[in-house]
């Protein structure tokens, strides 16, 4: 045996057409949240002067890469064939290199050195064991090596 209330919904849906129960259909849907990424590799900030490059976040990106900063100007000045060297707070290459080239290179040390290749995650942190050098990923535990020569 139907209920009343059973059969007055569908007495009352057969009563609308289509683009009306489409629309109702959309309205009980939620707000669609955006998805961001717990992980986003930061750009580097500076400037030239004269034939010198100046980046003056390069601390900053370092500590967000839980990276050293020795560790990633070799990595970078190895790249770039590019003298760095730190000055204050400031990284500073002795030529003229474009910011978009060492965001590059920035991507690359991170799929290199920061990113997990089991599971994909940053929390990962550089050891060596006797003259070998891993990445040990803290979230999935698998570990792999990597070129020590940086």
């Amino acid at each position: 045996m139907m209920s009343e209330t059973f059969i007055s919904r569908i007495k009352f849906f057969s009563s609308m057409n289509y683009e009306d129960m489409l629309q109702r259909g959309k309205k009980a849907l939620p707000e669609i949240a955006t998805a961001t990424e717990r992980f986003v590799v930061p750009k580097v900030s500076g400037h030239l002067e004269g034939n010198k490059t100046v980046i003056s976040n390069f601390f900053q990106i370092a500590s967000t890469l839980r990276r050293t900063p020795e560790h990633l100007l070799k990595y970078i000045s190895r790249e770039t064939a590019a003298k760095g060297e730190f000055k204050k707070q400031l990284l500073i290459f002795n030529t003229k290199i474009q910011s978009s080239k060492i965001n590059e290179k920035l991507e690359q040390y991170v799929d290199e050195f920061v990113i997990c290749k089991e599971c994909g995650k940053p929390d990962t942190k550089i050891y060596k064991e006797g003259i070998v050098t891993f990445i040990k990923c803290q979230a999935c535990g698998a570990k792999h090596s990597i070129n020590s020569k940086i």
